[in-house]
């Protein structure tokens, strides 16, 4: 009786870790596959995902807005928020 317990056991524990294992990946994966493209015009103050004239890193555009900065958002969303555009408005 106490090996089949000891069993049952093993096997619930090797069940139970591997969907554990799976469910952790599953995010993972879809995350990997999701097309992003850089929206220009839609960011908050401090909410820039990279340089823009000015500066050369994440997080420093003091101006909410700015048509030189972008934020990465799902592909095909940009157009479709207000001010968003694909291209900045000056080169830099």
């Amino acid at each position: 009786m106490n090996t089949q317990n000891l069993l049952k056991n093993a096997l619930f524990s090797a069940i139970a870790v591997g969907a554990l294992g799976l469910a952790s990946t599953t995010p993972a994966h879809a995350a990997d596959k999701m097309a992003v493209e850089k929206c220009y015009g839609i960011n908050a103050a401090h909410k820039n995902d990279c340089h823009t004239i000015g500066h050369s890193c994440a997080g420093q555009d003091k101006m909410a807005r700015d048509p030189n900065a972008f934020i990465a958002v799902p592909k095909g969303l940009c157009e479709k928020i207000d001010g968003g555009k694909l291209a900045p408005a000056q080169k830099g």
